[in-house]
């Protein structure tokens, strides 16, 4: 035990005092702040206003287009040829063509410019048109758009969890959303650290490192400390991501007053709010979010993402062993890395469907295939006793994988110039001594 806790620090702080270490884990954070924060940045900033000249032979249109923040309309006469040359000597204009229309069959109508005007600028003059269309046939037909209006429904359903302690609301798009990313960053994290060890493996047989090494300790001693090691390293990044991200957001709250939406401000807040629906939109989404059990949600995504990375490392540190180097890597990563993969595609059609059904279930049971599957459940809810046995079989997975990987290690970490496949595999996991 001694050995392998030597060999579990000579790993860890190898790789935490790597200055790509030390990178990643404070870019982490900031770029995924960044992919959320920029986009909506980015929508504050106003565009300068862009001048739509129209030209419109039916009549139809004459004073209705009203002018927004970022487009002004301008009604300008024929004809056309003349209306295009004067777009291209004018600067950020474009000029909407609007020929006759049948109405049933509105087509014809262009958008001329020196530059193409955008989709977002496309769909709003493709909205604006369709609405005075509408209304135009309306009148025409004799009946009041406005009683028609009255006369659509929308339904919202909205959804709450039942318990022996009370009720609480969710939103299955909220819930939908956290379960695909943490199934997606468990699928990137055993990859990425799984690797490490699998090259790790290979660096040091090809450098011979290795042959020093086992002259002290034993082959299953050195893959145990090498893979806790790695897991110890994924396990410092990952807190140190979530306590960097606790300040990011917390700094983003207090300077974007991000705590607007919340239950003493949500009235305050819907009265300066253009959109009222949308204000209370937002409200619904932070209600849901509070309603999730986030100390269940960190404690199963560190459970499972230790848990995937410690089986498929030690899958993934035997066939470095039995490899001499990078090209034979990709025929034996194929069989071991397809159930992960099979996981994270059925998840995000048949498990985020129907999170309670026979395909759910037995994903998230199989060790192969649980830490995505199950990851991607546990914020729908899942019973206590099946997040119970899915952790045992991992569990016990963990150590099977250990132990059929540590008799391919201890053969394949000495075997030099052999080509190998996997008849000689599973010839070496009943090679005794």
């Amino acid at each position: 035990m001694h050995k392998i806790w030597l060999i579990i620090q000579r790993e860890y702080w190898t790789r935490v005092r790597k200055k790509s270490f030390l990178i990643m884990t404070v870019l982490g954070p900031l770029l995924m702040a960044a992919t959320m924060i920029v986009p909506i940045w980015l929508t504050t900033i106003s565009d300068e206003a862009k001048t739509i000249e129209v030209l419109d032979e039916t009549g139809l249109f004459a004073g209705k287009l009203k002018n927004e923040e970022d487009v002004k309309f301008k009604v300008v006469p024929g004809p056309l040829e003349l209306a295009k040359k004067h777009v291209l000597d004018a600067e950020n204009t474009v000029l909407l063509y609007i020929p006759k229309l049948d109405l049933d069959k509105p087509a014809g109508i262009k958008l001329y410019g020196s530059t193409n005007g955008g989709l977002k600028l496309q769909d709003k003059l493709e909205k604006m048109l369709e609405k005075e269309i509408e209304t135009e046939k309306f009148a025409r037909s004799g009946l009041d758009k406005a009683v028609v209006e009255k006369m659509q429904a929308k339904v919202d359903i909205g959804t709450v969890n039942l318990s022996e302690t009370g009720e609480k609301k969710s939103n299955t798009g909220v819930t939908t959303i956290i379960g695909l990313f943490s199934g997606i960053l468990i699928y990137f994290f055993i990859f990425l650290y799984g690797m490490q060890i699998m090259n790790g493996v290979i660096e040091e047989k090809t450098n011979r490192i290795v042959e020093v090494l086992i002259s002290s300790v034993k082959p299953f001693q050195l893959m145990m400390g090498k893979i806790v090691g790695v897991a110890a390293v994924g396990l410092t990044q990952f807190l140190l991501w979530i306590m960097l991200s606790i300040g990011i957001f917390t700094f983003v709250s207090s300077r974007f007053q991000l705590d607007r939406f919340s239950d003493n401000k949500i009235e305050e807040t819907m009265k300066n709010v253009k959109d009222v629906d949308k204000a209370q939109e937002m409200h619904e989404l932070m209600s849901a979010m509070n309603s999730l059990n986030i100390p269940l949600i960190l404690g199963c995504f560190l459970f499972y993402f230790l848990g995937g990375y410690l089986l498929y490392g030690a899958l993934l540190g035997a066939i470095g062993s039995a490899i001499d180097n990078e090209t034979d890597k990709q025929q034996f990563m194929l069989p071991i890395t397809i159930p992960l993969i099979l996981s994270l595609v059925v998840s995000q059609t048949m498990i985020i469907q129907n999170p309670d059904g026979p395909v759910a279930f037995w994903m998230s049971i199989i060790p192969l295939t649980s830490p995505i599957s199950m990851m991607m459940r546990v914020p729908f809810g899942v019973p206590a006793w099946q997040l119970v046995l899915s952790m045992v079989l991992l569990i016990a997975g963990f150590f099977f994988t250990v132990w059929l990987a540590g008799r391919i290690y201890r053969v394949g970490i000495l075997m030099y110039g052999k080509k190998v496949n996997y008849r000689e595999l599973s010839k070496w996991l009943f090679y005794k001594g």
